[in-house]
């Protein structure tokens, strides 16, 4: 298996310092998955993006082409062999109808604290990025993942803001400027899905092409 968080601090020293909480975050989202949960995720703006990132990281081959089991392939048949294996992942960014719907029928900082009342089950995960912390519709999906028995993992920057406060875990970054602390963000949950890959995907030794690709 490879040392992802040592990868991760050589790569990028200043985030030697939160190791730890990346660590942390794992073992709950392994902890999530093992049980049947998945995996919701929010975020404003860049934060956005990262959101659909991560979904797209989990939800198909990343380092590895995560082939079917033998049983699912004869189920499924021939088309099999365009299946990858997934991780159950949902940006909450997404969904253009309900979101618009939600915004101008109710309150638009509670699309994403909707979302969340809807999928969230208890012991699913919220990652809930916010680089301030302090995200009035992403505190609010915190809040309602928290009552509803769900982990939170923050992704802040700063110090952590209101949202460290309501996360299991949250993973702030050393940085202060919005734009300094989204590119700590990528390298981070670029370690956290690889270690969940690594974890959940063994079988398959297809490794990463070189070290200067990985993140």
């Amino acid at each position: 298996m490879t040392d992802y968080l040592k990868l991760m601090a050589d790569r990028y020293p200043a985030l030697e310092g939160v190791s730890g909480e990346v660590e942390e975050a794992f073992e709950i989202l392994k902890t999530s998955y093992e049980s049947g949960g998945k995996l919701l995720v929010c975020g404003n703006g860049g934060s956005a993006s990262d959101s659909e990132h991560i979904v797209g990281e989990l939800m198909k081959g990343f380092y590895r082409q995560r082939p079917l089991p033998e049983t699912e392939k004869v189920a499924i048949g021939e088309i099999s062999a365009f299946l990858q294996g997934a991780l159950p992942a949902i940006a909450l960014t997404g969904h253009p109808a309900l979101t618009t719907a939600f915004i101008n029928d109710v309150r638009a900082d509670m699309t994403f604290a909707q979302q969340v009342y809807g999928y969230g089950k208890a012991g699913d995960v919220l990652v809930a990025l916010s680089t301030s912390g302090n995200s009035a519709n992403v505190l609010h999906a915190a809040t309602v993942a928290k009552a509803r028995n769900l982990a939170v993992i923050g992704l802040t920057g700063r110090d952590g803001g209101r949202l460290r406060e309501i996360c299991d875990v949250c993973i702030a970054v050393p940085a202060r400027v919005t734009a300094e602390i989204q590119e700590y963000h990528l390298p981070v949950y670029h370690t956290l899905c690889a270690m969940l890959e690594d974890y959940f995907f063994p079988d398959n030794e297809t490794e990463r092409t070189g070290t200067d690709k990985w993140m």
